[in-house]
């Protein structure tokens, strides 16, 4: 599986399962540096995933903010006093 195309939720279960291998007593000490590798890989993504969350969500707030400022439709055709 590539790292690029795992999503969220699946890295974060492989992060569980390889923690769960690193703390056990009988590692083998020829695999842990394979483990911690993909290990950070996974950490990557996980952050990369929800620094982008935090972007989209921060964009949408905005937008909604912007809309509130904005006169809605029935206020901009009302005729003038």
């Amino acid at each position: 599986m590539s790292t690029p195309e795992i999503g969220y939720a699946d890295a974060l279960g492989e992060l569980q399962q390889i923690l769960g291998e690193l703390e056990a007593e009988d590692i083998d000490i020829d695999v842990l540096a394979v483990k911690v590798e993909r290990a950070a890989a996974l950490i990557r993504v996980c952050r990369g995933r929800i620094n982008d969350a935090e972007v989209r969500v921060k964009e949408i707030v905005a937008g909604l903010d912007h809309e509130e400022d904005e006169p809605s439709p029935s206020e901009v055709n009302e005729p003038c006093p």
